[in-house]
């Protein structure tokens, strides 16, 4: 879980430059950050020819996607705690039932 003082410090900085948009607005950033996260994973496998591996920018893509995540919760009144907890009883659920798809719910 996220230190609660973190997330007061995040929510702050939000507020005092005017980082929350419409959500709509960060819906498409958070798209566009994934779309660049994914590119880092391609340029890792050299567009396919070989293994996936780390590359150093995938951290700093990561953490946009996060950043834009937290931007949406916030907007929302979403409590991040609470939906991993959330989340994570869903997964462990259809792990039970044998399969972690959708379809087996």
């Amino acid at each position: 879980t996220l230190p609660e003082n973190l997330l007061k410090e995040f929510k702050k900085f939000c507020e005092d430059n005017d980082l929350n948009s419409d959500p709509e607005i960060r819906a498409l950033d958070l798209v566009s950050e994934v779309g660049e996260f994914s590119k880092e994973i391609l340029k890792s496998s050299d567009y396919g020819k070989k293994e996936v591996s780390y590359r150093s920018e995938m951290k700093s893509e990561l953490g946009d996607i996060i950043f834009v995540l937290l931007i949406l919760a916030n907007h929302f009144n979403i409590d991040i705690e609470e939906a991993l907890d959330s989340i994570l009883s869903k997964y462990k659920n259809r792990a039970k039932r044998g399969a972690i798809s959708s379809e087996n719910d």
